[in-house]
């Protein structure tokens, strides 16, 4: 892969124009180009919360047997036809009493209740029919032989572990990417974004691991990526700025390449792209706003890629407002849910309170120039679910 053209990224004026930024999806290409998804690996349940699911051999049928939804006579239906308490019918056997949850003996497909069966001396009679399965849970009725446990590319939750529970599984097989996030922000007061950055990364099913560079300085920064754990993603957050800052630019180009850096995106535009060997590194701006577009934009898309999810659910509805964009940059826009449709909060310049409070969002491509009020507009949920 060649780096993007233009001046050499140490010397990019701080000033970059649109035309010296690489495009969005041109940068997202180089960075996954060879890249695959994670190795599958078998997790306790408990960890496998939040995880997405990998291959999951089918455990079995559920029930296994037939099991009594109610207290009463388990029997053959076909011994019982006809019967009532004008024409009771003689069982050709003492039938076995069974609890709520207890399997059926061999044979049998059908409970009544007690008053339905009635004893006279050695003789049993039944005094009510019964079809096939009433009384009963079938065996294979919760689960079917051949059902996964979870979906692979589904994210694992709760109902998916007590399902495993009951199917007496204690581990789930996930993709579950290392990410290894390096704070150089830290020392100048900007801590909160490489928490951000964790927190959701975490609670999209990755392993996190934090450091903090010693100083801001690429010497520093160097040693720190040298000493990061084994991971499947590297991000390094803060020293992106063009020109005199943009010190873990430079230090992740001293060991191995930096496919862009600046990309025409509002917020992000100093956000660097890279590899370290078959490491794809993304050098995240300090800035929470900036940062929060990168990963929206770049970071999320590849790791549910390397996870093996699929892309969060999108909703097409009309904009309640009209939304401007300067073409030649994609620009990120905050939305709310509200009855007249999407109502943009924020575009370009995203204030915290609007990230925080924003239900979806919405890339404006950069050879656009906006959407007029009444528009149709897909914009992708923040949750996995509507």
């Amino acid at each position: 892969m060649q780096a993007s053209p233009g001046p050499p990224f140490a010397m990019t004026s701080p000033r970059q124009s649109v035309a010296t930024l690489t495009r969005l999806d041109v940068a997202r290409r180089r960075l996954v180009d060879g890249i695959e998804p994670v190795a599958p690996r078998e997790l306790p349940l408990a960890e496998a919360l939040g995880c997405i699911a990998a291959e999951n051999p089918p455990a079995g049928a559920w029930p296994p047997r037939h099991l009594a939804t109610v207290d009463g006579w388990a029997l053959r239906s076909a011994d019982i036809v006809g019967a009532s308490t004008y024409s009771p019918v003689p069982l050709p056997a003492a039938p076995v009493w069974v609890e709520t949850g207890s399997p059926l003996p061999e044979g049998c497909d059908c409970v009544l209740e007690l008053d339905r069966v009635v004893q006279l001396g050695p003789m049993f009679q039944a005094v009510s029919e019964a079809a096939p399965g009433n009384g009963v849970r079938r065996a294979g009725e919760d689960v079917s032989a051949a059902a996964p446990i979870v979906l692979p590319g589904r994210r694992i939750g709760a109902r998916d572990l007590a399902l495993a529970h009951t199917l007496g599984r204690e581990q789930l097989t996930v993709r579950r990417p290392r990410v290894h996030i390096l704070d150089v922000g830290a020392h100048d007061g900007r801590a909160i974004t490489a928490s951000m950055i964790a927190e959701i990364a975490r609670s999209d099913g990755a392993e996190i691991v934090v450091s903090v560079a010693d100083a801001r300085e690429t010497e520093a920064i160097g040693n720190a990526i040298d000493a990061r754990q084994s991971c499947d993603l590297l991000l390094t957050v803060g020293g992106t700025g063009v020109g005199r800052t943009d010190t873990a630019i430079i230090a992740v180009a001293a060991r191995g390449e930096v496919v862009a850096h600046g990309l025409a995106l509002r917020p992000g535009r100093t956000v660097a792209l890279g590899r370290i060997e078959k490491i794809p590194v993304i050098a995240v701006p300090g800035a929470p706003a900036d940062a929060m577009a990168v990963w929206l934009t770049v970071v999320e898309p590849l790791l549910r890629y390397l996870s093996g999810a699929g892309a969060r659910p999108r909703r097409a509805l009309p904009l309640a407002r009209k939304i401007a964009s300067t073409v030649g940059v994609a620009e990120i826009v905050m939305l709310a849910r509200n009855d007249a449709g999407w109502m943009p909060l924020a575009i370009g310049d995203i204030p915290l309170e609007h990230l925080a409070r924003a239900d979806a969002w919405l890339c404006v491509p950069d050879d656009s120039e906006g959407y007029a009020a009444g528009t149709q507009v897909e914009a992708q949920w923040f949750s996995d679910r509507e």
